[in-house]
């Protein structure tokens, strides 16, 4: 193992050097001929046909927990560990210097398996646009071009900090509207309102009405219970037999019908919106800056009408699954930790005293906000993995892991540990501030949206939503929670919300707070 691990130290000596290495083809073969076999890979005993899918069926492992089942794979068998559900094997990555690895080897066109197996298939049997997570290569590469500069850019995404901010206010308001004894009675879902009338001013140009009662909050709350049944559902069959896939099982009845309502609302608000940008342009030879969003889609010749329904679908809907618990776990850490909070309402006073009103340079005045965000991403992380396929061989761990292979990076396992973050159970936005006496962390350990090209695309709307809203919220109330002895856990359904309500408690402030 070390022999192995000294002759790679070598290898890559040689590959980041500037100078050509003769002996570089050699390194390489000695490297992998010494590495152990892939069958070697340790793991859970597996069964013919079933591979390690009985674990799950019998209870054995809890799917609901399975960010729990990670950490236990990682303590038994270390920090490569292979898995195989039915047909499909999995290589578990939990060491930070692999998961770099795998990152450093990608190239420009990374491949990856789906979040959710069931959205491809829908998507394929509708024979709709796939999207960017659900493919790969040249397709891939033809989307993500399309929308490179208008989601990933911090200026581009800037333009609809005035709408976010509006609706940022109006949710305050709304929250305060509906308090009942300082409790809000399903505090998710009125946090998914918030996200869905925040995304659809970006993607429609237009306020939906999420938050307002009447018709449209119920089509909210539909899209809100409609998508909770496709991610719950799709958590459940990722760890099992796919007889989905070949027989409309009633899961996958359920899934299509949740689907298709979504689906069918996004396309609405799209031609909707579609409609009204032609009949500018036609009357008044101009565009709105509030149809950005769509009106850059269109100007692309490389997106088909589907392409630009399937890409305002992912914008308006991810955010239910990603910014929502985000936004929950934010809220739990304030106010279980009334110190830390204290201190991001002094910062946002302090910003008061200069500005009445924020704007997107004020945001860069808001560190400590933006510490807090990234704390609380890594005491509750959204996601238990990021998958890849590999596109070459690799060794990790000492292993040789081949092209091809489906490989999971889970760096989670480590957010709490005193190995690689000290005091890692105190919840310590300060650790991220600049200038700290600990900021020197693995940077391949919290990645929240993920890494290298294939970072998630709407990771600028999404920091931007949240710094804005809990500057508003922090300004308006002091919040605390009610059972403080009981830690919020978190549940697997795709991706991970809160197990149970969070029962914040929301105080207005005095002047003098």
């Amino acid at each position: 193992m070390a022999a192995v691990a000294k002759k790679y130290f070598l290898l890559q000596k040689h590959l980041n050097s500037s100078k050509p290495c003769l002996g570089i083809h050699l390194y390489v073969r000695s490297a992998h001929k010494e590495a152990k076999p892939f069958q070697s890979i340790p793991g859970p005993v597996r069964l013919p046909l079933w591979g390690n899918l009985l674990h799950y069926k019998l209870g054995v492992f809890d799917v609901r927990k399975y960010h729990e089942v990670l950490e236990h794979l990682h303590k038994q068998y270390g920090p490569i560990v292979r898995e195989t559900i039915g047909s499909r094997t999995v290589v578990h990555v939990f060491d930070p210097d692999d998961i770099k690895e795998v990152y450093m080897n990608e190239g420009q066109t990374p491949f990856v398996a789906p979040l959710m197996e069931t959205a491809q298939l829908y998507r394929k049997q509708k024979n709709l646009s796939l999207g960017l997570g659900n493919v790969n290569g040249e397709e891939w590469y033809r989307l993500r071009s399309a929308v490179r500069h208008l989601m990933l850019k911090p200026q581009e995404v800037q333009v609809y900090f005035s709408a976010v901010r509006e609706i940022a206010i109006d949710f305050v308001s709304h929250i305060e509207n509906i308090l009942v004894d300082g409790k809000v009675e399903n505090l998710r879902d009125e946090v998914s309102k918030w996200a869905q009338e925040s995304a659809g001013a970006i993607c429609f140009g237009r306020r939906l009405g999420c938050l307002n009662g009447g018709e449209m909050e119920n089509v909210a709350q539909k899209i809100i219970a409609a998508n909770k049944e496709i991610f719950q559902l799709s958590g459940n069959l990722k760890f099992s037999l796919p007889v989905y896939k070949y027989f409309h099982t009633p899961k996958w009845k359920r899934i299509t019908e949740a689907e298709n309502f979504i689906y069918r609302t996004t396309e609405k608000y799209v031609e909707q919106t579609i409609d009204e940008v032609k009949t500018i342009i036609e009357k008044e030879n101009r565009v709105e800056e509030k149809y950005q969003f769509i009106t850059h889609l269109l100007s692309k010749d490389t997106l088909s009408r589907d392409d630009i329904i399937i890409i305002a679908f992912s914008l308006f809907t991810d955010g239910l699954s990603t910014t929502v618990p985000a936004l929950l776990y934010n809220l739990y850490c304030l106010a279980t930790n009334p110190e830390v909070q204290d201190k991001a309402y002094a910062e946002i006073e302090l910003v008061l005293k200069e500005t009445d009103t924020i704007t997107a340079d004020v945001l860069n005045k808001l560190p400590y906000i933006k510490a807090i965000v990234k704390e609380t991403f890594r005491f509750y992380p959204i996601g238990t993995e990021v998958s890849r396929i590999i596109q070459k061989d690799l060794i990790l761990s000492g292993y040789h892991v081949p092209k091809g292979t489906h490989v999971d990076l889970t760096p989670n396992v480590h957010l709490q540990s005193e190995k690689y973050f000290n005091d890692a159970r105190t919840y310590l936005p300060d650790r991220w501030l600049r200038g700290h006496e600990n900021t020197n962390y693995h940077p391949y350990l919290l990645t929240p949206f993920g890494h290298g090209t294939r970072t998630c695309a709407g990771r600028r709307f999404a920091e931007q939503d949240l710094y804005i809203v809990l500057f508003y919220i922090l300004q308006k109330f002091k919040l605390e929670y009610q059972n403080n002895n009981k830690s919020l856990e978190q549940v697997f359904e795709t991706l991970l919300f809160p197990d149970g309500p969070v029962d914040v408690i929301f105080k207005q402030r005095s002047n003098n707070a």
